[in-house]
């Protein structure tokens, strides 16, 4: 059957945005695998404020990402997806209730979608397709951030809302579809990492000028978990899309064992002091 020019060119634009925003969403994983040697880097000249050196700042990331694994059992939440041009105009939707169940299992329920079907399919489905594939195994190891993936240099300090963070940019160790190159801003307080900005490792298309993204995380309960998704695509001859992700509705099953004597669950930031 003929496919019409039209729908041609709306095929071929969707599957660039997918794959650049598959790679941007591959490489925000916050996962910890292992605990490999810490390999960070300090420009010459530089020290925080309280003395920890970027070695050390990326030994208690890594330490605290753990702990908060171990912690978390189970949680839901409720994500909106969008497709839309840089005037706004939504080109597809989608709502999905993820579930999450230590250690790596992640189920998800569409609750509503409209827009392009074209979009939703080769874009949403592939997406949730793909986080699911990288939630275990290889490639859940191979996402991760840690210094078996990326190189970490200390860059300075700075504010994201109302926390204070240490900057780090990142260079992955391969070009891989999995990983990006950017920056991470790391809390002062418990070492979780606050917000990532950069680009996939690996470009996903000739077709691609440029994919950036931001991914900004939330505290809820003790736990970091993601609060928005920001992916913006430059395709050559079809212009800038802008492709977002909004995680809302989250529910936290606290995990045993509870606390002596009160049958109340653990506060993570307690068990992280």
């Amino acid at each position: 059957m003929a496919v019409e020019p039209g729908r041609w060119k709306r095929c071929v634009l969707i599957t660039l945005i997918m794959g650049a925003a598959s790679a941007a969403s591959i490489a925000q994983s916050q996962g910890f695998a292992g605990k490999p040697p810490v390999e960070a880097t300090t420009p010459s000249g530089y020290a925080t404020r309280v003395g920890l050196s970027g070695d050390d700042i990326i030994r208690e990331m890594l330490e605290h990402n753990r702990l908060r694994n171990e912690l978390l059992q189970r949680y839901s939440a409720v994500r909106t997806y969008r497709i839309r041009n840089l005037e706004g105009k939504l080109a597809a939707q989608a709502v999905v209730r993820v579930d999450y169940e230590a250690p790596d299992k992640k189920t998800f329920k569409k609750t509503s979608e409209n827009g392009s079907g074209i979009v939703r399919h080769l874009v949403f489905d592939r997406l949730l397709q793909s986080e699911g594939e990288t939630s275990s195994g290889r490639e859940r190891h191979n996402s991760a951030i840690t210094p078996a993936n990326y190189t970490f240099t200390l860059a300075g300090e700075d504010e994201v809302g109302s926390y204070d963070c240490f900057v780090f940019a990142v260079t992955p160790k391969r070009k891989d579809k999995y990983l990006f190159e950017g920056k991470i801003w790391i809390a002062a307080d418990d070492f979780a990492i606050v917000r990532i900005a950069g680009r996939p490792a690996k470009k996903p298309s000739f077709w691609i000028n440029r994919a950036d993204f931001v991914r900004e995380y939330q505290r809820i309960d003790g736990f970091w978990l993601p609060l928005r998704d920001e992916t913006y695509v430059e395709v050559k001859m079809y212009g800038r899309r802008v492709f977002t992700v909004d995680h809302e509705r989250y529910v936290i099953n606290h995990p045993t064992p509870l606390q002596a004597g009160t049958g109340e669950p653990i506060d993570p930031d307690e068990r992280l002091r």
